[in-house]
């Protein structure tokens, strides 16, 4: 009916649009697009709108018919996403991590894929079958897990382990499982042997010419300022890369994240990760719609009841074993928990598992089709599951200090709740002024790291009005409010209002709309932070072209207390600081709200 170049064009239109869609939409409610592009999937796939075709022709435009014809790009999506991983780490941050990736990792894939196998196994699935499924199971989601995570926290960090070994550990189970075929011969043991000695020669040649190449390679394209030329040189490493790892036998993505870590270690990692950022969320988003196209709703309608009882095992399993695993090897209980939650789900990668596994006949077609749908049902219940972990994490850690560390009983000091980016710095220039402080954050491990570094800090989660309590604000100096929660500052500065009558309270505002609610809530100062980096951009401006220092500073200040005062009368209010009020901000750190 349709040309083979009309329908990757027609395809082409309907990713291009779902992403123009999507992406807004649920940025719009704060809802991530992962859901949204699954959703666009199911609805535009072949048993959605896309099986309607034959009745009404015009849904060809709109639809995607071969799930198998942008199944490349999903592809490439994953790979580039290893690639960008690679950039955001080192190679001596990876050996710091050696005992969670061979330790960890290697124990939650063995560990919950044997149990998920046994269960299989007592159900009646064959032997081989049972642990090819298994361990097919207990692969969680690079593409999603990584994003929603991060690499940096410490539930990220830990789900990086994990998956990096999950990566290496592909190749293998899927030459095991075709030396389990009931038709394998010694063959099979000897193309995995051959595989491991030119993969890792393979790879050693990447370390050792990449060193060399690449600098010289994008140093060239630097010189160009061609930043066409700069991304080609990208996408040029990452697909010989890529080829290098699969011409082997490995998976591609090894060559990709190995090609990041390269590049991390150049002066132009930055570039890189920045340039390449759009095409990796695009085909991100293609591979999702890809998962999508997996679910067929009419099928669930059917098997409801076995698919549910199919995903809440798997996501049980997966969620106890990592989750002790992780306690286990020292990490914090909230922290295990989280893990486990983010990373329950089956993976991408598993359903490469599962067709090797029917390919090489140790599972029927439909016994596949089963655990295919599950493995999709699964990847669209990821981020759901990560914010369940991330909830149940954080009443984890209050529970476990309900009791929050008591406020030390000497001179009035000022109190600084949050000790994000905005309250560290408010900390160190109440340090410098020699300005006795507290700190407070919900966060225990910015609370640990915190004191580590020598910070008076307590933890403490003043969405709790009994936390609020404790702090003994009567005897406080100033209350100084820079977490960035608009909802939950409001609250706080009306409760402390009508407790604390005369205390100066400082509040960190989103925007000039948020500080005017603050100021009606009961503030004496709230900084938005959009007026505050517009005027710092100008004194900047101002003294480069020569104004002097001291005329610059005079009319910032100036212009700061008209934006001031204007905020004030649309917040309701009209009267001058208190004599209290301004003695504290000529004091304070910096003698200007910019720092608060």
């Amino acid at each position: 009916m349709h040309g083979g170049l009309s329908d990757q064009v027609s395809d082409a239109l309907v990713i291009l649009g779902a992403a123009g869609i999507v992406i807004p939409l649920f940025a719009r409610f704060r809802i991530t697009p992962i859901i949204g592009f699954i959703l666009v999937g199911v609805l535009v796939g072949p048993a959605g709108l896309g099986s309607l075709t034959d009745q009404a022709p015009w849904l060809y435009y709109i639809t995607i018919t071969d799930r198998e014809a942008i199944a490349p790009f999903a592809e490439f999506g994953i790979i580039l996403l290893l690639f960008t991983i690679g950039l955001e780490l080192s190679f001596k941050r990876l050996w710091e991590m050696r005992a969670l990736v061979f330790g960890v990792g290697a124990a939650e894939l063995i560990g919950s894929g044997l149990i998920i196998g046994l269960a299989l196994f007592a159900m009646g699935q064959n032997a081989a079958g049972a642990l090819g499924l298994g361990l097919a199971l207990a692969l969680s989601s690079t593409a999603l897990v990584l994003p929603i995570s991060g690499t940096t926290s410490q539930v990220g960090r830990s789900a990086l382990a994990m998956l990096l070994f999950e990566d290496v550990a592909i190749v293998p189970i899927i030459f095991m499982l075709g030396a389990l075929a009931p038709y394998a011969s010694a063959d099979g043991v000897e193309g995995l042997m051959t595989t491991v000695w030119m993969g890792a020669a393979v790879i050693a040649a990447m370390l050792v010419l990449g060193r060399f190449i690449l600098p010289k390679l994008f140093g060239q394209a630097a010189r160009t300022k061609s930043p066409e030329l700069f991304l080609a040189a990208s996408l040029l490493v990452v697909i010989v890369a890529s080829l290098a790892t699969s011409a082997v036998g490995l998976s591609p993505i090894v060559g990709a994240l190995i090609a990041g870590l390269l590049i991390a270690e150049t002066e132009y990692r930055s570039e890189v990760e920045v340039i390449t950022e759009p095409f990796k969320g695009l085909a991100l988003g293609v591979f999702l719609i890809t998962v999508g196209m997996q679910i067929d709703l009419a099928v669930i309608a059917d098997n409801w009841v076995s698919l549910v009882t199919a995903v809440i095992g798997v996501v049980v399993v997966k969620t106890i074993v990592t989750g002790a695993l992780l306690k286990i090897s020292g990490a914090r209980t909230g922290t295990s928990a989280e893990a486990g939650l983010l990373m329950s789900s089956p993976s991408e990668t598993t359903l490469i598992v599962l067709t090797a596994a029917a390919e090489a006949a140790l599972i029927q077609p439909e016994t596949a089709a089963f655990w295919t749908i599950v493995t999709a049902i699964g990847l669209t219940i990821t981020p759901i599951l990560a914010r369940v972990g991330h909830d149940v994490s954080r009443r984890i850690e209050l529970k476990q200090h309900d009791q929050p560390d008591e406020v030390p009983e000497d001179e009035p000091r000022t109190i600084v709740i949050g000790f994000g980016r905005v309250g560290r710095l408010v900390a160190d220039m109440l340090k410098t002024h020699k300005q006795p402080f507290l700190c407070v954050d919900s966060d225990i491990d910015c609370v640990a790291g915190g004191r580590r570094e020598g910070y008076p800090i307590i933890f403490g989660d003043v969405a709790r009005p009994e936390m609020v309590d404790r702090l003994k604000l009567g005897h406080a100096r100033a209350l100084i409010i820079t977490m960035d929660e608009p909802v939950l500052a409001n609250a706080v500065v009306k409760r402390v209002r009508g407790w604390v009558p005369d205390l100066p309270i400082i509040a960190r505002a989103r925007d000039v709309d948020h500080a005017a609610e603050l100021y009606r809530a009961g503030a004496t100062d709230a900084v938005p932070e959009t007026l505050e980096s517009s005027l710092q951009l100008s004194e900047a401006v101002l003294v480069d072209l020569g104004v002097p220092m001291g005329p610059v500073i005079a009319s910032i200040h100036d212009k700061r207390d008209q934006y001031r005062r204007q905020i004030m009368e649309s917040g309701g209010l009209t009267e001058k600081p208190t004599l209290k009020t301004q003695t504290l901000r000529d004091s304070a750190p910096g003698a200007t709200p910019a720092e608060a």
